[in-house]
């Protein structure tokens, strides 16, 4: 009697289609923004400093009409629970902030409602509607006293960083008006300070953090006409 043929392994072709590859996916557009990221903790007894930057082609922040308008949103936006607006400064398209939050979700609410608020101020002014951001928020927890101190020199004297970089001057003991420069009580010598006619400063909230109150002066105080490191 014939012995059985043993069975036959049958090959299956496997489909190629599906899942993660390189080169999947909708293609980028030129200049389009960065993926998102993950966002680093937020710790609740840190501040953060936070740069925000307007697209290409919007008004000079720091002139009228916009000005007053980025002014008064801050200043109706500086708090909400478990987010304070205690510092900032706005310069032609861009500002930067010093916040306090609670933690990275109080962060995230505080600054979506300010944002949300200072696009609408800015486009009713200017007679414009759309768009006003060009991307996220980006934002950096501020852990040691040195670094607060730097954050604050860094976000006050923004625009003395700016005129140095581009070859002008800023006259000695002159403090920013588009800033909470004239609100600030660190400065190391403000008898030079010249304060503008009709400039008072804005009413933000009190910085509550041992880092925004105390512990940045272990490394002196500020002077007025000192200029902001690079990457501070």
């Amino acid at each position: 009697m014939p012995r059985p043929k043993p069975p036959v392994q049958l090959s299956m072709a496997l489909r190629t289609w599906g899942g993660a590859r390189p080169g999947a996916g909708r293609p980028r557009k030129p200049g389009g923004q960065p993926a998102h990221r993950a966002r680093p903790p937020q710790p609740g007894n840190a501040p953060a400093h936070v740069t925000l930057r307007a697209l290409p082609g919007l008004p000079n922040l720091r002139r009228a009409p916009a000005w007053p308008a980025v002014a008064a949103a801050l200043v109706a936006g500086a708090e909400r629970p478990g987010f304070r607006l205690v510092h900032f400064s706005v310069q032609s398209n861009h500002l930067h902030f010093l916040v306090e939050a609670a933690g990275a979700d109080a962060l995230r609410r505080g600054m979506q409602g300010l944002s949300i608020r200072l696009a609408r101020a800015i486009n009713k002014a200017s007679g414009r509607s759309g768009k006003v951001w060009a991307g996220r928020y980006h934002a950096r927890a501020l852990r040691t006293p040195r670094e607060v101190r730097h954050a604050l020199c860094y976000v006050l004297q923004n625009y003395r960083r700016h005129a140095g970089l581009e070859g002008g001057m800023v006259e000695p003991g002159w403090l920013d008006p588009c800033s909470s420069a004239l609100a600030f009580d660190g400065w190391r010598d403000d008898e030079g300070a010249a304060w503008t006619d009709g400039d008072e400063p804005p009413r933000l909230p009190a910085p509550r953090t041992w880092l925004l109150t105390t512990g940045w002066r272990r490394h002196g105080l500020i002077g007025v006409d000192e200029v902001p490191v690079a990457g501070a």
